[in-house]
């Protein structure tokens, strides 16, 4: 298992309805709801950055097909929209609409190969195939189950309680982090630097970590 984004997108709201700070690898952007729905509209609803995502990576996607063929396409549009419809079940099904307009000298033939290379797009198989969003709430406290491992610099603590297993600390540091081992956390296996920074991105709170000088200016 490897994330698309090698830093997570971090989004952020206070009081102020409804505006979400989103940060991603390069910047900040503003994300609100529309006036209708309590917001100020300062910035793309969820469901806009939604279809900007479809329409954007419909175009990057084709932009690479006609620049490796070298057809003159001087320019594409992308208009995305997307309906509900509820069935007698009471699930629902959801539509997305691309529409896709070329400008340049195409034939019919080459029109055909780009409609289904538009439809092969990485963000089209998302939302085709099948997908589920896995939730981690960090949590903070106490538990009575807890374990320490230590390599006499820093001090990692694993409340088992916490954990849900999201196995991003098996993903992103195997050398210190292994089910199959027992113990699972190998404290030896990295540097205190990589595992501490392994550590701050459980999602759930069940790995903490301290720095043992820390602990030690406390007492």
């Amino acid at each position: 298992m490897q994330y698309k984004l090698e830093k997570p997108l971090r989004a952020t709201i206070g009081t102020e309805k409804y505006q979400c700070t989103i940060e991603w690898r390069n910047g900040t952007f503003i994300a609100d709801e529309p006036e209708k729905s309590g917001g100020k509209d300062l910035g793309p609803d969820p469901y806009t950055q939604l279809l900007s995502s479809l329409a954007s990576c419909t175009l990057v996607t084709l932009r690479m097909y006609i620049d490796r063929k070298g057809w003159n396409v001087p320019k594409i549009t992308v208009n995305a929209n997307m309906f509900q419809t509820k069935k007698e079940d009471g699930t629902t099904n959801t539509t997305f609409d691309r529409d896709i307009q070329f400008y340049g000298e195409l034939s019919a033939e080459q029109v055909d190969r780009l409609q289904e290379i538009a439809a092969a797009c990485p963000v089209s198989k998302i939302l085709e195939g099948p997908a589920k969003v896995r939730t981690y709430v960090f949590r903070e406290g106490e538990t009575e189950k807890k374990h320490e491992y230590t390599n006499g610099e820093v001090t990692v603590v694993w409340k088992p309680d916490f954990c849900k297993h999201s196995a991003r600390c098996v993903m992103g540091l195997p050398g210190v982090f292994n089910l199959k081992e027992r113990p699972w956390v190998n404290m030896s296996g990295a540097d205190s630097q990589a595992i501490t920074d392994q550590v701050h991105k459980c999602p759930t709170g069940a790995l903490t970590v301290f720095n043992n000088k820390d602990l030690e200016a406390k007492a």
